[in-house]
Formats: structure tokens, sequence, C-alpha cells
């Protein structure tokens, strides 16, 4: 039991003065078995504080169907177990490089600009979520004996509206719901953004990478008074599909976080432990300086160059804010836990199983629709996954240029059941000119949705039209294989599985496969698993899904939690989406110096 509280100057617990040493670690990309290591990682770093964000999709991926809603309340209780106070981010909307920042497809696929806005059908939406969702936040608070300490009003609002009305219902909807501990609002420290997302009375603090005395000397001009608090101190980045491996230096970061305590400020490291967006949960952005250009999607791993890495091992980076952390501690920091195991040696994945992508579907997808237009992602009612189009082009005529108008992200097209090529823009064209009185289909994969900026919320397949030459082709017929389709062995064994075709054909499908592991692993482990030559898809180990692949890099293997892993049998599945590759390997692997691009000094290291 204790009364926190936001002083004129500090952060006050029980009207003394105090520091928070947190950490970012979202229970929701570390499987649940290894958030006490994470944890107790956090505490031997030296920090006595962990943030998380709450993604509403991930426990409403359909409008009034929820899903493991007490994973917060069980993660609020490792961290209490764990000894270290909690933030909590519940959004609505939480970016976090998570798709569509957090807000579900349904919810964006009908109200698309009214999101995050004081609209009165949008709210009906987030009242009751909140009220599902907070009470076990509310029954967590530090005055109920628990360790939850703040709780956010929205996120980052400032880098995307100027609505006060939202923002203040967001802020008397949580204090309806229970939430007693001081609220708190977070943006870059730019004028417009504070302006923007700050409330009266509602704490602000500031979010960047360096620069932190120039940082909350912007902050300071908001708000004269009371405890300064970088709630985002972005010690390294993520990744993009098909660009560089980010790195921030070590020494630079600790310098930096350095700099943020000598400034009497509490802290927030974003990310102590990024971990994995696993079950192909990770966002996009958009490129350019509006948000306007080509998609940017983001990587499977979540790494983030964090002191704590994707396999929960201390990194230089680690030790570095270790000793910075040190002096501020009441005491000896603790030890660490002992450090996760990696498998040894290299298994090959036996693939003995596979089915073409229309068989696949025929299985596992949704029911076919007409319409006279495309639909898109969100009609349909998938979130993560792809569609196939399929549509006549009218004959007799000479062959004309097939295009597709709004397409997001990427389609496979076949004319006839042929291959025709791959587009990856939003208004394509094939290369080849499609003759009449053939059909044509397009399998077109959403490749994560915008989590940031501007374009957030934008629905997902064919947003425009197909068309030949400039002639839209109208009675498009579309089905959708969502990934939780693979939820389960009894699900996959609906598909009609025969012999894979030869190696070196690079055919599209489902293929299935397995290893045997002699005993489990002991404690905490991890295995790395490979793909060489395969193309870009999805994997799951024994159920699990690991996330997406996808040859272009910068990752060149999967992570796979050591506890997903089982003595004997285990089985894989591979749904590759652009032709298939040589043999698939689990194990350790020496891991090859990625081209990366080191980032340091404020234009890198603000957002916005």
């Amino acid at each position: 039991m204790g009364d926190f509280t936001v002083g004129d100057e500090d952060f006050l617990l029980d009207g003394r003065p105090v520091r928070l040493l947190s950490g970012a670690l979202h229970y929701f990309r570390v499987h649940e078995a290894q958030w006490g290591h994470r944890l107790a990682m956090l505490r031997a770093m030296g920090l006595n504080c962990v943030e998380t964000y709450v993604p509403w999709n991930l426990h409403e991926p359909f409008l009034g169907r929820y899903e493991d809603v007490g994973a917060l309340g069980r993660f609020l209780d490792a961290a209490h177990e764990a000894g270290l106070w909690a933030i909590v981010r519940p959004g609505p909307y939480i970016c976090a490089e998570w798709e569509n920042g957090g807000l579900p497809h349904w919810l964006t696929g009908r109200l698309g600009r009214r999101v995050r806005t004081d609209d009165a059908e949008y709210l009906v939406h987030v009242n009751r979520w909140f009220r599902r969702l907070l009470p076990q936040v509310a029954e967590r608070q530090l005055d109920r004996g628990g360790p939850v300490l703040m709780v956010q009003v929205e996120n980052e609002y400032g880098s995307y509206g100027s609505d006060r009305g939202y923002l203040r219902h967001l802020a008397d909807l949580l204090h309806e719901c229970g939430v007693t501990v001081p609220l708190f609002t977070s943006d870059g420290p730019e004028d417009h953004m504070l302006t923007g997302g700050s409330l009266p009375g509602i704490l602000a603090t500031a979010n960047f990478g360096t620069a932190a005395r120039e940082a909350f000397a912007v902050l300071r001009r908001h708000q004269p008074s009371g405890p300064l608090m970088c709630m985002e101190f972005w010690c390294g980045w993520f990744d993009h599909w098909g660009a560089d491996h980010v790195v921030r230096d070590a020494a630079d970061a600790a310098a930096t976080l350095r700099e943020i305590l000598e400034c009497g400020a509490s802290v927030n490291i974003y990310m102590a432990h990024g971990g994995t967006n696993f079950a192909g949960w990770s966002g996009a952005n958009r490129a350019g300086d509006l948000h306007v250009g080509a998609l940017e999607p983001t990587a499977t791993s979540y790494d983030y160059d964090a002191p704590i890495d994707e396999a929960g091992r201390p990194t230089e980076k680690f030790w570095r804010f270790r000793e910075v952390l040190a002096a501020y501690a009441d005491g000896p920091l603790p030890e660490l836990p002992p450090e996760p195991l990696e498998l040894t040696g290299t298994l090959r994945v036996d693939v003995n199983d596979w089915a073409p992508l229309n068989d696949v579907l025929d299985a596992l997808g949704g029911e076919e629709s007409e319409c006279p237009v495309p639909p898109t992602f969100e009609e349909l009612d998938v979130d993560r996954g792809l569609v196939r189009y399929r549509v006549g082009a009218p004959g007799p005529r000479q062959p004309y240029p097939l295009g597709v108008l709004g397409l997001r992200d990427v389609a496979t097209v076949y004319v006839d059941g042929v291959r025709a090529g791959v587009l990856d823009t939003e208004d394509a064209t094939l290369a080849d000119p499609v003759p009449g009185g053939v059909e044509v289909e397009l399998w077109v994969e959403s490749l994560g949705r915008v989590n940031y900026g501007p374009r957030s919320g934008e629905p997902k397949g064919i947003a425009g039209g197909v068309l030949h030459e400039r002639q839209y082709l109208h009675g498009v017929r579309a089905r959708g294989l969502r990934l939780d389709a693979f939820a389960s062995s009894e699900a996959v064994s609906k598909v009609p599985f025969g012999t894979p075709p030869g190696a070196g054909t690079g055919a599209t499908g489902l293929y299935r496969g397995g290893f045997d592991l002699p005993s489990t692993a002991p404690g905490e482990s991890f295995a790395r698993l490979q793909l060489p030559d395969w193309g870009r898809g999805f994997v799951w180990v024994n159920g699990f899904c690991l996330g997406r692949y996808w040859r272009v890099g910068p990752g060149v293997s999967l992570y796979v939690p050591g506890v997903v892993l089982r003595a004997g049998a285990n089985e894989v599945w591979v749904l590759e989406l652009e032709g298939a590759g040589g043999a698939v390997t689990l194990g350790s692997f020496p891991t090859p110096p990625l081209p990366a691009v080191t980032l340091c000094g404020s234009a890198a290291w603000r957002r916005g």
C-alpha cells in the first residue's frame, strides 16, 4: 500500500521524493513463460519500474469477441512479484510499431478518420473496451497494494491531432473506470506536439532520444512545474523490411541516459527489452515528411537494439546502462538471472507435405463474396493474412495493360492460372499486357497496417479497383485467408496435403514438416529458425506463430522461444507466398555481419 502523487518538482511516494527508473517491456511481445526472467533482467539493470502498452486489437480482434483480456493483469502481477512498479499505457491508440497502432481493423474500417476524435460512435466502442479492460488496472493500483503508479491518456496525440474534447473524454473515462493514480500524456518535445497532446491539470512528459536538456527546456515552457520525465528514451530503433539493421552506439546511448538523470528527471527506457512481433502483428510506416510515401513494413524482430536482446541476454548497452543506473540505486543491484541457453547444433526440418494456396484457401478460408468492386480486407473482416481476388477480363479484345489502383500491399497476379507478375506499389501495372477473355487472380497480402501518422487506419487489399486499359473490371469475387485460421493442428489437418513439388520449383502454398528433439531444453532457452532462399511467408512451430519471414531482410532467422519446443516430435508449418527455397533448419547460427546504419544526434532520434 502506498500513496503516489505528482508534486511541484518531484514524484512523491508517501510524501517523499522518488525517481522513476522505468523500462518498456511489452507483455504481448514476450512469451508469458518468459515474463519473470525479463522482469528480473530489468531489476538487475537497475530499474524500479516497468512500462507496457495494451493493444486493443489483440484482445478484441473481432467486434465483441474478447481474447485473453486478463493477460495484462497477469503481467502486472508478475511485475509486482519481481519487485517493480508499473506504468500502464492503455491507448486506445498505442503506435508501438504494432498493427494499426493497436486499433482494431473492424473499427478503423468502419469509421476511418473519425477514430481518435470526439466522435460519438467511436467513443461508444472506446467506452465499452475501457470498461472491460481497466478494472484489472484499477484493482492493481499502488493504493490497493498493487504496482500501478501511473496511467497514460491516449498516446503521442500531439503527433496526430488537436481534439482536446477527445482527450478530456478519455481522462474522465479513466477516472470513471476506477483509475485514481496520476494520469499523464506523452509527446515529442515540439511546441505543436505538446499543445496538441497535453491537457491542463494532467502531467505532460516528453519522448526523445538525445539532447535531454533542450527537450526538457521545451517541456518547461509548456509546463512550468511538476516532475520532469522522459516517457520514451529511445535507446535504439526498430527495423523495416528491406532496409538496413538499425543500431545505436552503447556509449552514446548511455551518455544520454546519464544526461536525463543529471537533469533530475525520471526516465522510461524504450525499449528495455523489445521482444518479437509474433503472429504477424507488426505494423508499418509511410515514408516521407508528410507520411504519404512508400510503405515501410516493420520487421518481425523487435529487438530494437535494446540493452536486453530479443533472446533475453544482456548486451554491451545493458552493462553501460547498469553502470549509470547503479549511481541512483538505494543499494547494490540484484544479480542477473541465469542467461537463456541457445539450442546448440543444427536440426534439419523434414518438409514432407505440401498443399497449393487454393487448396489451403478452400480448407481454411472464409466465404467467397461477389461485389461490383473489390472489397477491402476490412469489409471481408480480415485483420492479418491475405485475400484472393478473382475477376474476368471480357473479350474478345486486344491485350491491354492490367493495373490495380489503391493496392495495399503486395499482389501476386495469375492470368488463367499462370503467374504473370508481382505488384507492390499502390498504383501498379503488370509488365506485360493481358488479353481479353481470361480469368485474372490476385493474391493480395497485407504487410502490416500503418501505425503512425495521418495514414494510420487506412484500409488494406484493393482500395481502388482493377483496370484493363482504363476500364474498371467489375464483378469481383473475393475470399479471405486469415492468419488465425491456422489456430490449431486440428484446423490445419483439414488441408489436403500431398507430396511437395521438386526442389527449385519455387511453389507457393502450405508446407508441413517436423523435427525431433531428444529432450526439452532446460530453463530459459531459445533457438533460431532459418529458411534459406525462401521468399516471404509465415512460420508456425507446434502451432505457435513465430511471425513473418522475408528474404529481403534485415532479419536472417526467426526467434523461437524454448517453451514452444517439446521433447520428441515437433511440427512446423510454413505458409510460403512468394516461392519456396531449400532446407528449413533450426538451431544455433552464427550471426552474420548485417548491413547496419548507426544513428545518433537529435535529428535521428525524434519522431514526427
